[in-house]
């Protein structure tokens, strides 16, 4: 749940979770372990929740084998498996875009990234000693799962927003990044990180794809209240993506003009399209769950 802070109650008290010297600490030591032992993939986020499992379970339900059991009135897309592409915000091991590819088939463009380069190191080790194990299905250069160092808050839009996935990808995940840079006490232009991470989130999504997101640290109506942007926030983000377009010129980044082409992409809002069910607990007459996860759709 969230903590008050005496300037801010909408704010978490920051903590070594919110460092990039913790992940790179972490991803360094099971880089180590998976080298000994490639049977060790390290830690998946919220597995004794079994949130991986649910979120890929709640995507699997969009895709097109499902649409005939769906709701006429249901406000989410339906997913070709074959074409959907996927964005993972802060991928860790690899082991969410894994579990999609592998146990459930969705063969689309699908890119993790990672501020810690060790994480991204670790992800592209533990797919090639997948592919080693399983030569019988090497995947090509055009279905293997990519990975790639990308800072969310202050890395160019054009590392991530490319190809055809230009104007937007159709599928973006977040587990427990959000809750990561939630606890960082990192500022740019006055504001916690976090207050600027849905602008920043928003033009990685094409109109019409969804959000798809899982926190252990907000409840779903404080999700809701982060992801309907605020005019203030949005303002403050805008200015952080204009200062980093600045830089790129200041370095002589030939991408600069596509990082200011891609910003037009967050033209647009998040609604609430879905949530996910989860294990609840009941203490002092209330109820409640131990992580929230919760569903939008750029529109």
């Amino acid at each position: 749940m969230a903590s008050s802070s005496q300037h801010n109650p909408g704010l978490l008290v920051p903590s070594e979770l919110g460092t990039k010297e913790y992940w790179n600490a972490l991803y360094t030591r099971e880089l180590s372990n998976h080298a000994s032992n490639p049977d060790d993939i390290g830690t998946v986020w919220f597995d004794d929740s079994d949130a991986e499992s649910k979120m890929v379970q709640f995507l699997d339900a969009l895709s097109e084998s499902q649409s005939q059991s769906r709701s006429p009135s249901s406000s989410l897309p339906i997913l070709p498996k074959h074409t959907t592409s996927i964005l993972d915000l802060g991928c860790g091991n690899g082991s969410m875009l894994f579990s999609l590819r592998e146990q459930e088939d969705w063969s689309g463009r699908a890119l993790g990234i990672d501020y810690s380069p060790q994480s991204v190191a670790l992800a592209k080790q533990i797919s090639r000693s997948m592919t080693v194990v399983e030569t019988e299905t090497q995947e090509d250069d055009a279905t293997a799962v990519e990975f790639s160092e990308w800072d969310i808050i202050a890395g160019p839009y054009s590392t991530v927003l490319n190809g055809a996935q230009e104007s937007g990808w159709d599928v973006v995940l977040d587990k427990g990044t959000f809750d990561a840079i939630s606890l960082s006490d990192e500022q740019a232009h006055g504001r916690r990180l976090c207050e600027l991470y849905c602008h920043r989130v928003l033009p990685l999504v094409r109109k019409g794809g969804i959000f798809l997101i899982t926190s252990c640290n907000w409840t779903e109506e404080e999700l809701a209240n982060w992801f309907v942007a605020k005019k203030e926030d949005a303002a403050a983000a805008t200015a952080a993506d204009n200062n980093n377009n600045n830089n790129d010129d200041n370095s002589g980044n030939s991408n600069n003009n596509n990082n200011s082409n891609n910003n037009s992409n967050g033209k647009g809002v998040f609604v609430v399209a879905g949530r996910v069910e989860h294990r609840t607990f009941s203490f002092g007459g209330a109820k409640g769950q131990t992580i929230s996860t919760m569903c939008f759709r750029k529109v």
